[in-house]
């Protein structure tokens, strides 16, 4: 059986919680071969981001076409992603390999509160990979940016999520939290709203959770659920590491992605 493969372009995190290093993790435990494209290189902790080093565009491209002429992905995940020049790259050569299942994790500031995003390049970011993407994954305050609505109930998350979607074409899914909702999370597709409901799991390490998602949700479309069941399943999958309660000790740690050895989620597809 020929395994299924994803690819993530996003920053690499040198403490190994976000970025990168938490896709691969995400992606290979939830079986699929799990490929990379680096934006940018960060010297960053659960505490905070230290320095960025981008990518120079003609290498991300480099990498890009090396991936897709080689091991064409199933799916993409698109995480963190500086520059204005960066991101007309990636639309670029998405659009000329056709890619599939497109995730965008629009990353603007790190769960340390660091930026992460130049201002210029919330617009490019806009206009250039929202109307390619399949699912797009903000969190209130990402969202109060792509919208320019405040979202403060979840009335203001549904009105939110449609105006991202039926704007730039693509599906949403709005992550609740941020004192809106206990986890709820609202996907607006082909002009539905599903809610999907998450319990709240006290658990400080929490960084890399947005990665974690996004990845987990375009490794289950690799493996061909449906949108609204590779969400569930990635909610499911998130919610059990959360739930594990891992801990490395030191600052507000990263949340565990290996934390399944036995391949609960690696197994299928069902």
């Amino acid at each position: 059986m020929k395994m299924k493969t994803a690819l993530t372009i996003a920053g690499s995190d040198c403490s190994g919680g976000a970025g990168i290093q938490a896709d691969l993790k995400t992606m290979t435990m939830n079986g699929v071969f799990a490929m990379s494209a680096i934006t940018a290189l960060t010297a960053q902790n659960t505490t905070g981001v230290r320095a960025i080093q981008e990518s120079t565009p003609d290498f991300l491209s480099e990498q890009l076409d090396a991936v897709f002429k080689d091991i064409y992905p199933d799916a993409v995940k698109i995480g963190m992603v500086a520059s204005s020049e960066l991101i007309c790259v990636i639309a670029d050569r998405l659009s000329y390999h056709k890619a599939k299942n497109v995730v965008v994790d629009p990353v603007m500031v790190a769960t340390s509160g660091s930026s992460l995003m130049k201002t210029d390049a919330v617009q490019t970011l806009v206009e250039k990979l929202l109307p390619i993407a399949t699912l797009v994954t903000p969190n209130i305050p990402e969202a109060q940016v792509l919208s320019g609505k405040a979202i403060e109930n979840k009335e203001d998350m549904l009105s939110a999520a449609k105006s991202i979607g039926d704007m730039y074409g693509c599906a949403v899914l709005l992550k609740g939290g941020h004192n809106i909702n206990d986890a709820n999370d609202l996907l607006y597709a082909n002009g539905e709203m599903i809610w999907f409901e998450g319990k709240r799991i006290n658990n400080p390490n929490t960084h890399g959770t947005g990665c974690t998602l996004s990845s987990a949700i375009a490794s289950n479309l690799a493996k061909g659920f449906d949108l609204a069941m590779s969400v569930k399943r990635a909610k499911d999958y998130i919610s059990d590491a959360l739930s594990a309660q891992l801990d490395l000790g030191q600052g507000s740690g990263p949340m565990m992605h290996n934390f399944d050895l036995q391949g609960k989620y690696a197994k299928e597809a069902e």
